[in-house]
């Protein structure tokens, strides 16, 4: 599919074994950090963010991605200070990360 907004895509010639969503950074961060992930096969991927009280505040994949690292920068200009949650989601796996904004 096409990239989303802010989604760039890191060729490797080697290809991860596991998923894995990896330190962000900067983090803490002002006014945007990347966000970086692996996965090792072909499948539907959602990494989305939230805040404290579990409200939806971005969407930055929401499709099927290639097997590869993967990174999409997170512009949290608009957003209050404070803490928030990425939570990638690629069939049974998930994992969540805790981002901090600092203004």
């Amino acid at each position: 599919g096409e990239l989303f907004p802010g989604e760039n895509i890191a060729c490797s010639e080697i290809h991860p074994s596991s998923f894995s969503l990896q330190p962000c950074f900067p983090n803490p961060f002002n006014a945007s950090t990347v966000v970086r992930y692996q996965i090792p096969d072909a499948r539907n991927v959602s990494l989305r963010v939230y805040d404290t009280a579990g409200r939806l505040v971005a969407t930055l994949v929401n499709e099927m991605r290639e097997v590869g690292t993967h990174e999409v920068t997170f512009e949290g200009s608009k957003l209050a200070s404070g803490i928030y949650l990425a939570k990638l989601q690629a069939g049974e796996f998930t994992a969540v990360q805790k981002l901090v904004l600092l203004k």
